[in-house]
């Protein structure tokens, strides 16, 4: 029998995190226990891949939602992965932090050490910005986020237009302001998606 200080059941975004925060210490025995295979699937790794992992059941649970009223009783898809890395191996690689206004909203509920202020620093340690660290970004963590590389002139054109609307242009959305237009950003480093399990 083996023995372990500690038995994460799940390797997706959270338990590959986890385990790597608790085994940075060489005195912890780690074990990580995931479902679903290896992230050898060579479309969870190039990142418009993700049209051949959702909906597959060697990486996706293919979950669907109970019939709702609010679309004609229809179910539907909720992708969720099933691999190493979990969703974060099968999603669309946007990168969207939490608003700060939630997390403070959750330390008004009396969970002190959820404020924005407390989470920040945690964001800043996971990643690693294409743009810099700065005052709300992390330079030097393993998770790699990058600008978008497909520009299209529909989109320019969308963006233009909400401007022209009234809505701000946001030059990083997860920096200082959520709120605002642009494109946006990619868990992805030399043109190869970074899940929780590759960062």
């Amino acid at each position: 029998m083996e023995h372990y200080d500690y038995i994460i059941i799940g390797a997706g975004s959270s338990g590959c995190v986890l385990a790597n925060r608790l085994s940075e210490n060489p005195n912890n025995k780690v074990v990580l226990i995931e479902a679903g295979g290896k992230d050898t699937n060579p479309w969870i790794h190039i990142p418009v891949g993700y049209f051949k992992t959702m909906g597959n059941p060697n990486t996706d649970w293919c979950y669907y939602t109970q019939p709702e009223d609010s679309v004609n009783g229809r179910q539907i898809a909720w992708p969720r992965g099933k691999t190493l890395g979990g969703s974060s191996s099968i999603n669309g690689l946007l990168y969207v932090r939490g608003q700060p206004e939630d997390y403070n909203h959750w330390q008004q509920l009396g969970n002190k050490e959820w404020s924005y202020d407390h989470i920040l620093p945690f964001f800043k340690k996971s990643e690693s910005w294409e743009g810099g660290g700065d005052k709300y970004r992390g330079s030097h963590g393993s998770l790699h986020v990058s600008f978008n590389r497909s520009n299209s002139v529909i989109t320019e054109s969308w963006i233009k237009a909400a401007v022209a609307a009234g809505y701000p242009y946001n030059e990083d959305y997860n920096g200082a302001i959520q709120e605002g237009v642009n494109y946006f950003q990619m868990t992805m480093h030399k043109g190869f998606r970074c899940s929780s399990a590759k960062a």
